[in-house]
């Protein structure tokens, strides 16, 4: 796997420029069933993952790897249509590389989605969760090895991982529109299998309502270069210990289809909100 510097970076934000010279204000990670998102912007330039360099490929089903760009609730954004998962066999460095290009591209805020398995008992499926905070069990942080120090110091502070401003909006918008909308603690795990009921257990009792299996690289990097990020879970499994049933990719992708027009009602407000 090519180490991937600086330079890299600038390579790859220079190509994108060269297709949409304009700035885009705010970045948009959206995860497993939630690409339609894009269908309610105003599109003005899509470029396919495999035009820029050093950018990896999406393999996961419903990620199509694209960067969207365009307006969404009147505001300047970029969008990735289909993120790329440690399990996925690439680096977290190949994992991270998009965030870093979107802030060379003049990004100014990060608002992620993710499909997330919830431990809570009181969240039912389709529901929302607000990240408050995380909980990294991934076995490599995307910082590791020689700090970008023109991006950011080496040991970021983490005592405000998602930004608390951005949390207080979201959660008048879903309560002004009645949305089903929990806050809580995202556990990010390596993956790609799901959890036994006693790792089930086991997270819970450390506080996590909520687990998946992306969105912590994004956040460390983020934070690393100073973005302010916003991060919403759709709780697509129910991940009881004792109540344990079997989940399929269909079903997953069912739940999160569901909680789309939702979801996308909540991120277009704040993003206008800005």
């Amino acid at each position: 796997m090519e180490n991937l510097t600086f330079a890299h970076m600038q390579e790859a934000a220079e190509l994108v420029r060269s297709r949409h010279p304009s700035a885009p204000r705010f970045g948009i990670i959206l995860g497993t069933g939630l690409g339609s998102l894009v269908n309610d912007m105003e599109v003005e330039t899509t470029i396919g993952y495999e035009d820029i360099p050093h950018f990896p490929v999406s393999t996961v089903e419903t990620h199509s790897g694209k960067l969207v760009f365009g307006k969404l609730g009147g505001k300047s954004v970029v969008v990735m249509q289909g993120r790329f998962h440690y399990y996925e066999g690439y680096s977290m460095q190949q994992v991270t590389f998009p965030v870093r290009v979107m802030k060379l591209l003049g990004i100014e805020k990060l608002f992620i989605s993710n499909a997330a398995g919830g431990m809570n008992p009181n969240y039912k499926k389709s529901d929302l969760m607000i990240i408050q905070d995380h909980i990294n069990l991934m076995p490599e942080s995307p910082l590791r090895g020689k700090n970008l120090d023109e991006l950011g110091g080496r040991f970021p502070d983490m005592s405000e991982p998602y930004q608390r401003a951005l949390i207080s909006q979201a959660q008048t918008i879903a309560q002004q529109h009645g949305i089903p909308c929990h806050t809580g603690v995202y556990v990010g795990v390596q993956g790609p299998n799901l959890e036994t009921y006693a790792e089930y257990r086991w997270l819970r009792q450390m506080g996590a309502d909520a687990v998946g299996m992306s969105t912590i690289p994004e956040n460390l990097v983020a934070v690393h270069m100073g973005l302010p990020v916003f991060a919403v879970s759709v709780i697509t499994d129910l991940a009881h210990p004792d109540h344990l049933e079997p989940v399929s990719i269909e079903s997953v992708i069912a739940a999160a289809m569901a909680a789309e027009p939702r979801m996308k009602q909540l991120l277009t407000e704040l993003i206008a909100a800005q």
